[in-house]
């Protein structure tokens, strides 16, 4: 399966997978708008390959499904919590 991947002008490290090079009839108006303007990064064919922070077979799935896959950033680490959750464990 080819895929056409753009990042969003608005929301960093959001990436829009679609089947067709510029073709976005299948993604909701409302997701467009918040994504921003579209830019191309690449075409890639997805059969065979892995993805850095997304599994392919979702991609797959969601583009056969929905006609768009959407990659969102991972949520921030929160170190506070991680600090909490170090010293509970010690105080054990």
């Amino acid at each position: 399966m080819l895929c056409s991947i753009y990042k969003s002008t608005v929301k960093d490290g959001a990436y829009l997978y679609v089947p067709n090079r510029d073709n976005f009839t299948e993604v909701p108006e409302e997701l467009l708008k918040m994504f921003g303007k579209p830019v191309f990064v690449m075409m890639i064919k997805l059969d065979g390959r892995k993805l850095a922070q997304v599994d392919v077979n979702n991609v797959q799935a969601s583009i056969q499904e929905q006609g768009f896959f959407l990659q969102l950033p991972p949520p921030p680490e929160n170190v506070l919590e991680q600090f909490k959750d170090m010293q509970a464990a010690r105080d054990d």
